[in-house]
């Protein structure tokens, strides 16, 4: 199958199967220039599904770092609230939401820690409101992958340019399942894989979890309620969608006061352009009280002081080691592809749709049954073939995974 024929299945699959796009809808796209044909295949498909209007916000790479390299240093508490503003608008009134995925991993590496800090934390808020809806699953969304230069580089540096940027696809490709016979079909059975695992989870109400390995001694509390999903899920207009192609996780919310011991990463963690080695932190009472990393120490003690709930769990997500993307051994330096090979917890937010029974609870009642509220939500890897995990409930300790992988099928 030629290239093109592929990158079409990847946009069909990201409208049929991601978005699921109803007939009338909008679709906002956000997307890096070097996405410009994806996201007319994307446009395309979803013309066809029925959309009304399909917009894309593009981003460029080298105008971010221009940013950071010539503007005045007062300019980095600045964000376009009226972009978000108006984002905001556009899901309160039924948009889909597309994210495509591809920027250098690593863009911002030489640049000042304290202004990237600013940055984010200027564009966190400015985008609150549409980030709420979207970890609220008001409405159908998706985040899909495109090869670019730059990040194929950085996974494949041994290979020349085009060698590189051809294996990133095709790891795109296998990875988002469109190069087998029938990608809605596979996607369809891998979905029903996930949610009877979802469902396994739910029966056994499980009060915590404890992860167990090389540095890692770490009992994750989880919220009064909480509800386990994975793949396809209905959001709240109805429309049920694929948040991430890919996704092999399971996951849920944690409670914010109910997390102690410690944890080490198992996989680098790119954020914002700026890497993020080695992470070992340690929890009290929920919270982190010690922190440090090889690499990017800087970056993650701004992370961590966002705001209070930075410093605490908005999402437990369970990944087997032996999950496609971790058997392919590609470190994709992408949040996308690497949490998707390793179980993850995530920094900041949660997804209070991973509660049950929650219509008509306010913030503050969310916040009582456990759901963490910052600004942030940042996933990092704490899952390898080293840890083992068990379900804790009642003073009872359930066998889950070992060395990585489940127990029961």
């Amino acid at each position: 199958m030629s290239h093109e024929q592929l990158l079409d299945r990847l946009g069909e699959v990201a409208v049929r199967i991601g978005l699921n796009v109803a007939h009338g809808q909008q679709v906002l796209i956000t997307a890096p220039l070097d996405a410009v044909a994806l996201v007319r295949r994307i446009t395309e498909h979803a013309y066809k599904a029925g959309a009304s209007l399909v917009t894309t916000f593009y981003s460029d790479d080298e105008t971010t770092l221009a940013r950071f390299q010539h503007a005045p240093d007062d300019a980095f508490d600045t964000a376009p609230v009226w972009m978000a503003d108006g984002v905001a608008r556009a899901f309160r009134e039924g948009a889909a939401r597309m994210a495509i995925t591809g920027s250098n991993p690593t863009l911002l590496r030489d640049q000042s820690p304290e202004r990237i800090s600013r940055a984010n934390r200027a564009s966190s808020k400015a985008n609150r409101p549409a980030m709420e809806l979207i970890t609220q699953f008001a409405v159908n969304w998706n985040i899909v992958a495109c090869a670019t230069p730059a990040w194929a580089a950085q996974v494949f540096p041994d290979l020349a340019p085009d060698e590189a940027l051809k294996a990133l696809w095709n790891g795109i490709f296998k990875a988002s399942r469109v190069d087998v016979a029938d990608p809605v079909a596979d996607w369809t059975a891998h979905n029903a894989a996930l949610h009877a695992r979802a469902k396994l989870m739910n029966d056994s109400r499980f009060d915590a979890l404890h992860f167990a390995g090389p540095g890692t001694d770490l009992t994750v509390g989880l919220a009064d309620g909480h509800a386990w999903a994975g793949g396809s899920e209905k959001a709240g207009n109805g429309i049920i969608c694929n948040p991430n192609i890919p996704t092999e996780e399971i996951f849920t919310t944690p409670h914010r006061l109910r997390v102690e011991g410690t944890v080490c990463s198992t996989k680098p963690l790119f954020h914002q352009g700026s890497l993020i080695d080695n992470i070992a932190v340690r929890f009290e009472g929920g919270r982190i009280v010690e922190a440090h990393a090889s690499k990017g120490q800087d970056v993650l003690g701004r992370i961590l002081d966002t705001d209070e709930g930075a410093r605490r769990i908005g999402e437990v997500a369970l990944v087997p080691h032996g999950s496609p993307i971790s058997s392919s051994g590609i470190l994709y330096r992408n949040t996308l592809f690497d949490e998707n090979a390793s179980s993850h917890i995530a920094l900041g937010q949660a997804y209070t749709k991973c509660l049950f029974d929650i219509e008509g609870q306010s913030p503050e009642q969310l916040i009582e049954r456990g759901a963490n509220d910052s600004l942030i939500h940042i996933d990092w890897m704490i899952g390898s073939d080293k840890i083992n995990l068990d379900g804790l409930k009642d003073g009872s300790r359930t066998p889950l995974m070992r060395a990585g992988e489940w127990v029961t099928a």
